[in-house]
């Protein structure tokens, strides 16, 4: 898929955006209020940097899973999805969801003691304060090459 200058505009970049993303996904984030608009284009961009900077996660896909801005590895397969959303049950919070049939979030409490949790499938962060970079890089990295590392694990075994 061609990514438009626009596209490019919000991504930073046209790689590693693969798929459709398209105009159900711009809608989502155009919907947004203004601040909560502003961290998840912060999270997007996070996201496809990561992907981009990370061996073995190749393109990622961009689509709307539950109704969520969603990032599939469809075509490495390297990782388990990652979506962001804002919280419903609190405004002025966004959060970066994970498969809650992983280990990933127990994964993140023992590195990451510090940073806010829903359960076993969510970190949580107040739009109005600064993103944690490199917690949230390391997290999505983890996100993004699950598989390829249960993989090993397999093979090793």
């Amino acid at each position: 898929m061609k990514v438009s200058a626009k596209k490019k505009a919000a991504t930073g970049s046209a790689k590693p955006l693969a798929g459709k993303s398209g105009r159900a996904v711009d809608a989502v984030f155009a919907a947004y209020p203004r601040p909560i608009k502003a961290k998840m284009l912060a999270l997007r961009r996070l996201i496809l940097d990561t992907a981009r900077a990370t061996k073995g996660v190749g393109a990622l896909e961009e689509a709307l899973k539950w109704g969520q801005p969603s990032y599939l590895t469809s075509e490495s397969r390297s990782g388990s999805t990652v979506r962001i959303d804002q919280v419903k049950a609190e405004a002025d919070q966004v959060a970066v969801y994970f498969h809650c049939q992983t280990d990933l979030v127990e994964t993140f409490r023992e590195l990451y003691p510090k940073l806010r949790y829903e359960g076993n499938r969510a970190i949580l962060l107040d739009a109005g304060e600064k993103l944690p970079e490199a917690e949230l890089r390391h997290c999505v990295g983890l996100a993004l090459t699950y598989h390829l590392r249960k993989r090993k694990t397999d093979r090793a075994k």
